[in-house]
């Protein structure tokens, strides 16, 4: 938060600002024994074991007019396992775990239901789940976490934890971002396709948006699949889709954003890319009425991951507080940004050159400087919040809740405590307000 952070809060603050980590009385941080998130263990052909709990941090969402202590979460979709790293955490070798394909994931669960969780705050420093919302198809069955069978854009193969390749599911959903409307449903941000999930109260599956030519590889789901939004976001690298999602206010509009820069046209791009989309989403027509540039900060300011690799910063999170104005999470993993963003100002590229795969330069080659010599004005960016000024904030914070303008509530993604992470839930008073 820089000067403002040293204007507003005098000397303790000049030690955030000098980038000194400090325990803050306004940081309450709280743990959960909740039977309902140990998911057991699982014992691999190579002998090892892994204790897993259910990591419900992809994202959190607080429905105004609500109880201040009540939130909706949201898992995963199911504890996974990138292949390269089987030796370590499953003690099995590559050709052993995922017949030799590095770039496949190993899902020790592959029964696993992404879920919605309704989750309680309690007084004492602990939470505890309250309602399960299992994810379900449009006939009632539920579904799984596991890959999509596709074709027009990347994909992953899956092994389960005997090495044995799992089939390509088309109702799979890599769940990431959620939202609750007042009529009781909810949209979530998934990353395979990428794409946009809506669900009903029960937890079916209404339907799913996904870039316009890819409906034709899902075409077995077993939930309506429709080709809506640019056709563009197929060029997201894998795992890097959509995680962030917010609606405004007044239930007008959806926002959602791309995790990283695309890898438009090639990996190359992504790994140096500065510029990733923001889209937004007309709740009437379900039609894309918005395409907005937002740029990421650079790797090295990142304090606490000491990175210089542009491609570890990611989008986890947004919240809508006001029409056109968002709260972003910018994070790598043990350092987390809290921008304020107002779109207003901002060029809307929908439908535009930029939106063509043959534009060359594409808009992810572009420096910031290129994209304002291109007449491209990006969203604007103001830092509410930086981790590194807070020593209590755990690594990889993936969900943002909003309270009453001021407090803040944070979850951390666990990954299923694959490496022995605990979920964590933060309730943090700011200063000020973001706007």
């Amino acid at each position: 938060m820089g000067n403002v952070r040293c204007g507003l809060l005098m000397a303790t603050a000049l030690l955030a600002c000098a980038g000194v980590a400090r325990a803050d009385e306004s940081v309450k941080v709280l743990e959960s024994m909740d039977a309902k998130l140990q998911l057991g263990q699982v014992t691999f052909a190579g002998g090892k074991s892994l204790d897993l709990t259910i990591g419900i941090g992809s994202a959190l969402f607080h429905m105004p007019g609500d109880p201040a202590d009540e939130f909706y979460a949201l898992t995963d979709r199911g504890p996974n396992i990138d292949c390269a790293d089987s030796e370590k955490i499953a003690g099995m070798l590559l050709d052993q775990a995922c017949g030799g394909d590095e770039k496949a994931k190993l899902f020790p669960r592959p029964d696993f239901v992404p879920s919605i969780v309704k989750v309680k705050l309690n007084q004492n420093g602990t939470f505890v789940t309250t309602g399960w919302i299992p994810l379900r198809d449009a006939a009632g069955k539920t579904i799984t976490g596991l890959s999509n069978p596709l074709k027009a854009t990347k994909t992953e193969a899956a092994y389960d934890k005997d090495g044995k390749q799992m089939p390509f599911d088309p109702n799979g959903l890599d769940t990431e971002g959620l939202v609750r409307l007042k009529d009781g449903t909810f949209w979530i941000g998934e990353e395979y396709g990428p794409g946009l999930v809506h669900v009903a109260a029960d937890g079916k599956i209404i339907e799913r948006l996904v870039p316009a030519g890819l409906e034709g590889d899902l075409s077995d789901a077993t939930y309506t699949v429709t080709g809506s939004l640019p056709a563009i976001l197929m060029k997201r690298h894998l795992n890097r889709g959509i995680e962030g999602i917010a609606v405004a206010p007044d239930e007008s509009a959806l926002y959602t954003i791309v995790q990283n820069p695309l890898a438009n046209p090639d990996a190359n791009a992504y790994k140096a890319a500065v510029a990733t989309r923001i889209l937004k989403l007309d709740l009437k027509t379900r039609q894309v009425v918005g395409e907005y540039v937002y740029t990421l900060d650079p790797a090295e300011s990142f304090k606490r991951d000491k990175s210089d690799k542009q491609s570890d910063v990611r989008i986890s999170e947004l919240v809508a507080v006001g029409i056109d104005k968002l709260i972003v999470l910018e994070r790598i993993s043990k350092t987390t940004k809290l921008q304020a963003v107002d779109l207003s100002g901002a060029t809307n590229i929908l439908r535009s050159d930029w939106d063509k795969i043959e534009t060359s330069p594409s808009l992810e080659q572009l420096t910031a400087a290129d994209l304002s010599a291109k007449g491209v004005t990006p969203v604007s960016k103001k830092l509410w919040l930086d981790s590194s000024d807070y020593a209590e904030l755990p690594s990889k914070i993936e969900g943002v809740a909003i309270v009453d303008g001021k407090e803040l509530v944070l979850i951390n993604d666990d990954d299923f405590g694959i490496e022995g992470a605990k979920t964590r839930i933060v309730r943090l008073t700011m200063p000020r307000a973001a706007f």
